[in-house]
């Protein structure tokens, strides 16, 4: 740009405080900018947090820390309300589609996933959101919440990609390799949302992700036996689907959100100098002391042997 016409000097240099304009604006607007890694929040990012509209990639890349602070606990609490707000409006969803369909007495079957057929394809958008009776669409809702907001929580970054990978892919799979039938209901989201979470806190390992691999797994662990076929009107395919999508996704997308600081302890800190103890109190090494069968039989004897009067009868 050094080296252009005058022309081209001045428009480069309009497009630059052009940009420049625009993320003034940003920043009065009172966005929640994340600068790098390395930067530490410090009280007067507390106004930043309460916003209303935070910059919603700033507030997935706020990871719980050890230490609570008044900035920690609002961005927590941020946090779990987007989680639960995006699990209510997937609930929401089902709910209302089933609701209409119930009202408007809609054939399920144009909705479901018809595989091998070209009219069945429209189901791998729409067959999530379609349930048979009012029990599947209760037996589902629970585990959908609730594992929905764990992951939204736990791992927001992530989430927003697994989450319509699973939707997708697993109807894909579905309607390739399923068996001729209408495939309908959440529960292969469901699934792969468990395996999902299962999963990325085995390859975490960090506090929070182990806690909730143990809380899922105690909670939805008997879906590992739900991907085999066991029941004809069951779709196994799409349970199985959904699994393996979601290992795929955890395997591949465990470094998307940052690993949460891991607290360090006062004792961690302190040097072994500090408790070395005296050589009188230290004891030898296990090499250094000799059985009795190899010690030296001219080594003196310190003590004395006190000799047993015989045994005598008693008639």
């Amino acid at each position: 740009a050094a080296g252009g016409s005058p022309a081209k000097r001045l428009t480069s240099l309009a497009i630059a405080n052009k940009h420049m304009k625009r993320n003034q604006s940003k920043i009065k607007m009172g966005s929640c900018l994340r600068r790098n890694d390395d930067d530490v929040v410090d009280a007067d990012d507390v106004a930043c947090v309460a916003a209303r509209r935070p910059h919603l990639v700033a507030m997935s890349l706020a990871a719980p820390t050890p230490d609570p602070t008044d900035t920690s606990i609002a961005t927590d609490r941020m946090r779990v309300g987007y989680a639960v707000l995006g699990a209510a409006a997937l609930l929401f969803g089902i709910w209302v589609i089933w609701l209409a369909g119930y009202a408007l007495d809609w054939p399920i079957s144009d909705l479901g996933i018809a595989p091998r057929q070209t009219g069945g394809l429209i189901g791998i958008l729409t067959a999530p959101l379609v349930h048979g009776s009012f029990e599947h669409l209760v037996s589902n809702t629970l585990p959908l919440g609730l594992l929905t907001a764990l992951a939204l929580y736990a791992y927001p970054l992530a989430t927003r990609r697994a989450l319509p990978a699973i939707w997708l892919l697993s109807g894909l799979l579905v309607w390739v390799f399923a068996r001729p039938s209408h495939h309908i209901g959440i529960s292969g989201i469901v699934h792969g949302l468990m395996f999902f979470l299962f999963v990325i806190g085995l390859l975490r390992r960090d506090r929070l992700a182990v806690a909730i691999t143990l809380v899922v797994f105690f909670l939805y662990g008997g879906m590992v036996m739900t991907i085999l076929p066991r029941e004809q009107n069951v779709s196994f395919e799409y349970h199985a689907a959904g699994a393996l999508v979601g290992l795929i996704a955890a395997i591949l997308l465990r470094k998307t959100d940052p690993v949460p600081p891991r607290k360090r302890y006062d004792w961690e800190n302190e040097s072994d100098e500090e408790f070395a103890f005296d050589d009188e109190f230290e004891l030898p090494s296990p090499q250094d002391v000799p059985v009795l069968w190899e010690r030296d039989r001219e080594e003196p004897r310190n003590g004395q042997v006190i000799e047993f009067r015989p045994r005598r009868d008693i008639n």
